[in-house]
């Protein structure tokens, strides 16, 4: 590109209308002259060739990507992680904001991914590596999309579950139980306390356990649980699945008795997450296979930020996320802007509830209640309530127990003096 050329993919904010474009933030290792590699970057995401050859127009005035700012973070010995590109120049790490017309794709997210995410962002001569590091959409987009249908206070309202966080528990053995087995394990841990029994998300429609057998069994032993406690409860029956069958797998599901619904998001696709959010009657509450695949890796891929912005505005009720702690080898601050995208204001589309997850248990309620900073978040221990030596009614109660002492000020220690299902926990 000639100077002139380069020129056409620079705009000052005030130059253009902000609702017709979204803002994305990209952290990009530029190869050789900065300003060349940025207008190649918003060109092959956008117009690429911009004009016939022998016509007199130019297409980046409505349809170009342009960059609004760019800063240099650093210039690089060599880039971050070893790619094959044929740009030669200095390295420098930047940051950059890119405007990105809407009306290129409209309210369709494969084809907003297509474009932010694509061939052209990731393939751009003179720009080895990129991470797309944050999306924001102007309030007449947001407007084109449903959001949850039912959101925290849905979820909430169906459960009668005011002032505390929602208590899930994956039914554990994961994979094996057969579907009675299945669900009297769920039967005693709604007995316990726990809101809602749940699919872990590897498990599917299996010869051995049925989407059929297992949410009809499941259906029963939660309205028996209701009766029982007097609570309200439900049962989160995974229905991920080939994209054709996923319809047929939610009408079995919820005719059976599931009255949420867990989809494995990424793999099974956004787009059949907005289908279903359109079909469903039920919450649909997201899990985060695939995800870590494309956003573990600090300069290249994805914030999960921005994955999780796009659940919500698929439709997720409830977004399950790697949580705190070790295990799940995400930074303190990433779980907490998660937990923050699922939170904030964004025009008219509801609030997901977020449910950051990881070998949680009684002894670790109070610490993530604390980095949480609310009591809008879901709860979600596998062998912390299923591993229980007491049993799995006893470690719901524990779940329940350790609540109890974070509302009454008291220690874990000091409750568990008369609570044998939270002592067991504590190892006493």
């Amino acid at each position: 590109m000639n100077a002139e050329e380069i020129k056409g993919f620079f705009a000052d904010r005030d130059q253009l209308n902000m609702d017709d474009y979204l803002e994305l933030e990209y952290y990009l290792e530029c190869v050789g002259d900065i300003r060349t590699a940025l207008a190649h970057f918003c060109s092959e995401q956008s117009t690429a060739q911009w004009s016939r050859v022998g016509f007199d127009e130019d297409f980046r005035t409505l349809y170009g990507a342009k960059v609004l700012s760019w800063q240099v973070l650093e210039e690089l010995d060599a880039l971050s992680y070893p790619v094959e590109h044929a740009a030669v120049g200095k390295i420098h790490a930047c940051r950059v904001t890119i405007a990105h017309p809407h009306g290129n794709f409209g309210p369709k997210l494969p084809n907003l991914i297509t474009a932010v995410c694509g061939e052209g962002t990731f393939f751009t001569p003179g720009i080895p590596l990129v991470k797309l590091l944050d999306i924001s959409f102007p309030d007449n987009y947001l407007a084109k999309f449903e959001g949850p249908k039912f959101g925290i206070d849905g979820i909430r309202d169906m459960l009668g579950a005011y002032n505390r966080p929602i208590f899930f528990g994956v039914v554990k053995p994961n994979i094996g139980l057969q579907p009675e087995h299945f669900a009297e394990i769920a039967y005693q841990s709604w007995l316990g306390g726990l809101d809602i029994a749940k699919d872990d998300e590897m498990l599917a429609d299996v010869p051995w356990s049925t989407t059929k057998k297992r949410t009809k069994l499941l259906g029963k032993a939660r309205l028996r649980a209701e009766k029982v406690t007097g609570d309200k409860k439900i049962y989160l029956a995974n229905i991920t699945d080939e994209v054709d069958k996923m319809i047929e797998q939610h009408d079995i599901a919820v005719a059976n008795g599931a009255n949420a619904l867990l989809l494995n998001a990424i793999p099974v696709g956004l787009s059949a997450v907005r289908m279903l959010r359109r079909h469903t009657k039920v919450p649909l509450i997201g899990h985060f296979p695939f995800i870590a695949a494309f956003t573990r890796l600090q300069k290249f891929g994805v914030h999960s930020r921005v994955v999780t912005k796009l659940q919500r505005l698929a439709g997720l009720d409830a977004i399950i996320m790697p949580g705190f702690g070790n295990r799940m080898m995400t930074p303190e601050e990433e779980v907490r802007e998660n937990i923050e995208e699922c939170l904030n204001e964004m025009g008219t589309v509801k609030r997901s509830l977020p449910v950051p997850g990881g070998s949680d248990s009684a002894l670790t309620l109070e610490s993530v209640y604390r980095k949480v900073g609310s009591v809008d978040f879901g709860f979600v221990p596998g062998r912390g309530i299923f591993g229980h030596p007491m049993g799995p009614k006893a470690g719901a109660s524990s779940i329940r127990q350790a609540w109890d002492a974070i509302e009454n000020g008291q220690s874990l220690d000091c409750y568990a003096d008369n609570h044998p299902e939270l002592m067991a926990m504590l190892g006493k």
